[in-house]
């Protein structure tokens, strides 16, 4: 008898106490739960992305170091009238992760953007990008006017904008540092999963992005820098200008590091409609969440127009 007394009460000591693999799993966030996922394919390669809402499309890309969550302010506020759908860029999180340098050419990540349009059973769609997805979304706009209804670009000036500072101007230069570093064989082997959050101001956050990052692939991360950022010696872009033909909406943190505000003079000669920008100067580089409801504000109302 005493022998069943204690194994049923080591059975309710089990029972009780709680599973150590989910304690260590941070908890899933707001946003987690309100969206659907799916998946595009691009030549192969599977593209994750998030969706949130109905109505016309919206893709949002985001940048380096970063996952789909970076827009979870701006998802649900556009969601009310718009079907949001933000992606885990090649690389990332719950995308595909193929090797080589040659997979993160830019033409195969507008491509991406692309597979995820028709994936969302759509033709075209607003286009929003900040940092590397900025670049990207630029790229789009400017090789697939066809399916850019709309571009907004966050903390992430004109690639001729860029390219003329790196040429021109040794503040940029020095701010840029660290994409040369990043373009140095084997600079991965320098990153983890913990340090890559360094910007991620709330714990709760921070946690889900140390596992998004540990799924990622940080070689994949720095084959962006490698594949298509300027190298030395920097010159400036002389070739025709191929202008964005849909309005564009630019916001920039003003206190951004890596990317000067000299970067942004002159950026609407490259496009051939409206050209809004919008500076915050307490923001960061990442100005989405560093200034979230500002920045949600500003892409909601300059839509709804």
């Amino acid at each position: 008898m005493k022998s069943l007394r204690l194994s049923m009460l080591l059975g309710l000591i089990i029972l009780a106490a709680p599973n150590s693999h989910a304690a260590d799993e941070p908890a899933l966030l707001d946003i987690e739960r309100k969206v659907t996922h799916g998946y595009a394919t691009n030549d192969g390669v599977r593209i994750h992305y998030a969706r949130l809402g109905e109505g016309p499309l919206v893709v949002m890309i985001h940048g380096f170091p970063d996952c789909w969550l970076t827009w979870r302010t701006q998802m649900e506020a556009l969601a009310r009238d718009h079907e949001v759908v933000a992606l885990d860029q090649r690389g990332y999180n719950l995308s595909d992760r193929p090797k080589g340098v040659e997979n993160y050419d830019m033409k195969l990540l507008v491509a991406d953007v692309a597979a995820v349009i028709r994936a969302s059973g759509r033709e075209r769609a607003i286009v929003v990008g900040h940092d590397w997805g900025g670049m990207v979304a630029w790229t789009f706009a400017m090789t697939r006017p066809e399916m850019t209804e709309r571009l907004v670009i966050l903390n992430l000036p004109h690639p001729r904008g860029l390219g003329r500072e790196l040429a021109n101007n040794p503040e940029q230069r020095k701010n840029s540092a660290y994409a040369r570093r990043f373009q140095q064989e084997g600079a991965h082997t320098n990153l983890t999963a913990e340090g890559l959050t360094f910007w991620i101001k709330e714990p709760a956050v921070r946690a889900r992005y140390v596992e998004a990052f540990r799924r990622s692939d940080f070689e994949a991360m720095l084959n962006y820098y490698k594949r298509n950022y300027p190298r030395e010696p920097y010159t400036e872009d002389t070739s025709p200008v191929v202008k964005v033909k849909c309005p564009v909406l630019m916001i920039h943190g003003l206190k951004d590091k890596a990317l000067g505000q000299a970067a942004l003079n002159g950026n609407w000669q490259y496009v051939e409609q409206d050209f809004t920008l919008v500076t915050v100067p307490e923001a960061d580089h990442w100005v989405q969440q560093d200034a979230a409801e500002m920045v949600t504000r500003s892409i909601r109302s300059w839509l709804m127009r």
